[in-house]
């Protein structure tokens, strides 16, 4: 029997196992090529962690560098716990203020490193609050040392993300730079303040004596007057005296009249009652002058109190004008009286000062003339002062109550009228300004509250 080559199923087999493998070569080769592409994509991934890793770690280093290079540089101590109050870690001042080295430290009790003072002071905090936490408390550094290092020392807790508390925070700062720091501020600041006083007291002699001439002839008036009074009453004693025993020696009664003819005794009766009224009169002018001049030097040290504005304006202008050496022309428009509240004594000073500054303006003016006014009303009073002399420079309006700033020239003044002026005002609660007025020449304006206002440092 003779078989077909052509129509047998062998070859049709081995056909069929030949495409099979060559399809199997191909899915493995895909599959393998499938295998690179991840592997790649994983080593990629590796290397772009590697890299992320890399910097996460610089970026620490750099980090704990930073933390180290701070705790190291810090003046203040600092000393972390866990929450069994063991010490964690502390810094370089730490050691340095107790002698010990830091591993010597690590694991000690906190409570050791402070005095028994200091001890009882943190457990009184912590039993007040709870969690222990203070602020600004002064506690002693010792370790079982004699010496005490004060310290000026915060406390708080430490927590982790999740809000859980893991120990405490302490940091201190050594009081001895502070006290040092503080005590050299105070030094300074009672010098400033020494310094200042003397300069106010310079101005105000400065001030008292432009006055002096003229409360000497303001005194020399009513003295003068007491004076002469006096002298007639010693004579009237006399004459009294004499008549008197001539009545009671029993002298016959025409001898005792004409010896009270002779003597003028009805006129002297007459005379007696003027004669004790002006003296009296001329003893209270005294006494006022002298209470308006123990109020303008009485100064910072007295006490505030209600006082009659009117009554202080006129006794400055009075007393600055009154040997003034020029003739001066006066315009006052003010009330009868107007009652503030405040130094009488200060407020007096800004006046005279004002009204010296007015008067040195219209040394050159041919016709001096001065207006003074003030209104009164319910909350606040506004004084003005205005001369006709030239007016106040331009550039000099905003640095008029400067300290130091004059334009007189060099021995003539201070420059501290207008400052202090302006000083006191404005410890009244009130202003000072001023301005050239549109008719010629300056214009000084005060303003004060009427009432008390709140005392200010």
């Amino acid at each position: 029997m003779s078989i077909d080559p052509h129509s047998s199923p062998i070859p049709l087999h081995n056909a069929s196992a030949e495409v099979d493998a060559l399809s199997l070569d191909a899915a493995a080769e895909a599959a393998w090529v499938d295998v690179v592409h991840q592997m790649e994509e994983v080593y990629s991934d590796l290397i772009k962690y590697q890299v992320e890793i890399e910097k996460k770690n610089q970026a620490l280093e750099d980090a704990q560098h930073f933390i180290d290079n701070v705790l190291t540089t810090m003046t203040d101590v600092l000393i972390v716990t866990d929450t069994q109050g063991r010490i964690r870690q502390v810094n370089r001042a730490l050691e340095q203020a107790l002698g010990v080295a830091e591993a010597e430290l690590l694991g000690r009790a906190y409570l050791d490193l402070f005095s028994a003072d200091s001890r009882r002071q943190i457990e009184n905090f912590r039993r007040q609050g709870g969690e222990l936490a203070f602020r600004d408390r002064e506690l002693h550094l010792t370790l079982g040392r004699g010496a005490e290092t004060p310290l000026s020392m915060n406390c708080a807790s430490r927590h982790d993300a999740r809000g859980r508390v893991l120990g405490l925070v302490l940091i201190g700062r050594p009081l001895g730079e502070l006290q040092k720091a503080y005590l050299e501020l105070n030094n300074s600041h009672q010098e400033l303040q020494r310094a200042q006083q003397q300069l106010i007291d310079s101005e105000k002699m400065a001030s008292l004596g432009r006055l002096v001439a003229g409360v000497a002839h303001e005194l020399n008036n009513p003295i003068s007057f007491v004076y002469g009074n006096v002298h007639s009453l010693i004579r009237y004693c006399q004459r009294l005296e004499q008549y008197l025993g001539a009545v009671h020696g029993d002298a016959p009664q025409p001898e005792q009249d004409e010896l009270r003819r002779s003597l003028r005794i009805d006129r002297l009766l007459n005379d007696l009652p003027s004669l004790l009224e002006g003296t009296m009169e001329g003893a209270e002018r005294v006494r006022d002058i002298v209470m308006d001049l123990r109020q303008f030097s009485s100064g910072q040290k007295e006490s505030k109190c209600p006082f009659d504005l009117v009554h202080v304006i006129r006794t400055a202008v009075h007393w600055v004008t009154r040997d003034a050496g020029i003739k001066l022309r006066l315009a006052y428009d003010l009330p009868q009286t107007c009652e503030i509240y405040g130094h009488p004594g200060q407020i007096q000073q800004v006046l005279i000062n004002l009204v010296q500054n007015a008067l040195d303006a219209l040394a050159a003016v041919e016709v001096p003339r001065l207006a003074l006014s003030l209104r009164c009303e319910e909350a606040r009073v506004r004084f003005e002062i205005h001369d006709n002399g030239r007016g106040i420079a331009e550039d000099n309006l905003s640095k008029l109550f400067e300290p130091f700033f004059t334009t007189k020239p060099v021995g003539q003044g201070t420059g501290l009228g207008l400052s202090l002026s302006y000083g006191l005002i404005k410890e009244h609660g009130g202003t000072l300004s001023a301005f050239n007025h549109p008719g010629g020449g300056a214009c000084f304006v005060v303003e004060l509250p009427r009432g008390p206002v709140e005392e200010r440092p």
